[in-house]
């Protein structure tokens, strides 16, 4: 798949995973035993439309809960469903986030109250089979969309599931990438990487999406101006539309024409708006993912491809583009430093160096971007 040529060429970077090894991963999915996926036969349970119901405890196991959202539209009939991992354990709290969104593309949100940072692979495959069985039981989900959706820890979570259970048919992993040391084979789900540019894993995700142009797994960058945290609705709607729109492509859902019109409009004015700012680099970024999510779908492609190669032709995206190298090169010589005085803890030198990141991190460019990621880096490190 085609992603931000501008990080093609970006220096080797080490993904940092704060998980545990692939060993643990596959002693998680050795003992644990797979959810059914066999079609349901027993009635649904009734819960209310249009409201975010906190806790909602697993039949099987009174120690598993979630938070549910089911859009007030819905009419008893199977739906796509979104699995969300919040790495603190509020499962409401992706629930507030994005119930407009399930309104608007008609999923069923759910959002587990036990997955959290801290919990081993075993833990969290333990969780996942409780949240599934008892869902899908009582739920009127259509098994053929399932997703999985999660931030920091809560991502790693959602790409863990989705590596070890065949039945996910994509993953939004926002603010850290795929739980894995190695990325072998080509994936079944479609992977969406969602970082803000001051998140200090946005580097990850860039590194994840490199490997994944050597595979044939359905693949996209979502990069938006913000910290590590959970994307704002606006940006997450983009993904979901990702969702949606693979959905059409494999033939899981009826081909929207209004929406891929619609989707195409609001793409082309953000690429106007760029180029006007003279955000060679966004623009950019926007034509590669617009072609991504599209393709197959609409001869839209083929604009936005030409587009693409008038920016990148451009001397100021040239220009911006060296800028951004020379950046993320910065960064990287900056973070063996910060290793190297972590051993040494000079006490004068980290308080001169925060005062500095702070004051530098202020600044509403791409060098502010990379100084609030380097804070962030130092502030987990």
């Amino acid at each position: 798949m085609l992603v931000t040529r501008c990080f093609k060429l970006f220096i080797p970077v080490i993904l940092m995973l704060a998980c545990n090894s692939r060993q643990s991963v596959q002693d998680a999915t050795t003992n644990a035993t797979s959810p059914d996926t066999t079609t349901e036969t027993s009635v649904k349970d009734t819960f209310p439309k249009g409201k975010i119901i906190k806790q909602v405890t697993c039949k099987s196991d009174a120690t598993q809960s979630y938070a549910l959202y089911i859009p007030a539209a819905q009419k008893n009939e199977p739906m796509a469903v979104v699995y969300c991992f919040d790495p603190h354990g509020d499962g409401t709290l992706p629930l507030k986030n994005y119930s407009m969104l399930a309104d608007e593309y008609h999923f069923i949100l759910i959002g587990s109250n036990n997955s959290k940072n801290g919990n081993d692979w075993n833990t969290a495959q333990h969780m996942w089979n409780s949240l599934f069985n008892d869902t899908k039981s009582r739920l009127p989900i259509n098994t053929n969309r399932i997703y999985t959706c999660g931030f920091s820890g809560g991502a790693k979570v959602a790409g863990f599931i989705a590596l070890h259970q065949s039945d996910i048919k994509g993953v939004i992993a926002a603010g850290a990438p795929l739980p894995e040391d190695e990325l072998t084979g080509n994936f079944s789900f479609s992977f969406t990487g969602m970082a803000g540019r001051g998140d200090m894993n946005m580097t990850d995700l860039v590194a994840l999406i490199d490997a994944l142009d050597k595979t044939s797994t359905t693949h996209r960058l979502i990069l938006f101006n913000g910290k590590h945290a959970w994307p704002p609705a606006g940006i997450m709607r983009i993904a979901f539309t990702g969702l949606q729109l693979d959905a059409m492509r494999s033939g899981l859902a009826e081909k929207n024409d209004s929406l891929i019109q619609a989707f195409t409009a609001e793409m082309n004015q953000q690429i106007e708006k760029d180029v006007a700012s003279k955000k060679m680099i966004e623009a950019e970024q926007t034509c590669t993912l617009s072609i991504n999510l599209l393709n197959g779908l609409t001869t839209a492609t083929s604009a936005f491809k030409q587009r693409e190669r008038i920016i990148t032709s451009n001397p100021v995206y040239q220009q911006q583009l060296r800028t951004t190298q020379q950046l993320f090169a910065t960064e990287q010589q900056q973070k063996q430093i910060f290793q190297q005085q972590f051993q040494q803890g000079d006490i004068q030198y980290w308080t001169t160096t925060i005062n500095e990141l702070m004051t530098k991190a202020k600044a509403p460019t791409a060098e502010g971007a990379m100084y609030q990621r380097l804070l962030a880096y130092f502030s987990v490190s």
